[in-house]
């Protein structure tokens, strides 16, 4: 994929501050400090453009990124931090609600897990609150360098054993290594033409 521009056009807290250029979107969600922040900037060729928070569990906003002026990419809000309050996960469930319920551009999302644990019952959650919003889902497994490739079926059987998995693939990457991108890529450029939007890659 060549990436001719990339922008942070708003961090929004509700549906008003959506954009609404009706271009297609593609989500990224997971625990917090699950790398979903690393996993962004790797596929963007960016060092820092999703800022990878000090402060687990404290953001808030929904970021939307627009690549290439042709689709975004759109940074949900981390989840499962322990140490969040009550109060900060009910906002966080209305966002997140808000969101799916609301986006008319929303084509895929993408569900982070970090490949050397099993998904945990947020996660379990997060899997089964995009399938009751019928919105198609992947699974990124993050930090795919801590453990040798020759695990990682194993790993991928469990993930799709312990959240009734279907999708098609399960996709590694290495924001260490900078490994797994392309395959992400090809898949994200795949899903965008199976619902007729001519992306340029190249």
């Amino acid at each position: 994929m060549k990436l001719k521009s990339i922008e942070l056009v708003i961090s929004a807290m509700s549906k008003t501050q959506y954009p609404h250029d009706e271009l297609p979107e593609v989500a990224f969600v997971g625990r917090s400090n699950v790398g979903k922040s690393s996993a962004i900037n790797t596929l963007l060729n960016r060092r820092s453009l999703a800022r990878v928070s000090q402060n687990p569990g404290k953001t808030r906003t929904i970021n939307f990124y627009k690549i290439n002026e042709e689709f975004y990419f759109v940074d949900l809000p981390g989840y499962g931090y322990a140490k969040t309050a009550k109060t900060e996960r009910q906002h966080w469930g209305t966002v997140m609600q808000e969101y799916f319920e609301n986006s008319q551009d929303l084509r895929h999302i993408f569900l982070l897990l970090d490949i050397r644990h099993e998904p945990k019952e947020d996660d379990i959650l997060m899997y089964k609150y995009a399938v009751h919003y019928n919105i198609p889902v992947t699974i990124i497994a993050t930090k795919s360098d801590k453990i040798s490739r020759g695990a990682f079926q194993k790993t991928f059987s469990m993930m799709r054993k312990k959240l009734d998995y279907h999708g098609e693939k399960i996709l590694p990457i290495s924001s260490l290594k900078k490994t797994g991108k392309d395959e992400i890529w090809n898949h994200i450029v795949n899903i965008f033409e199976q619902d007729g939007y001519n992306i340029t890659v190249e």
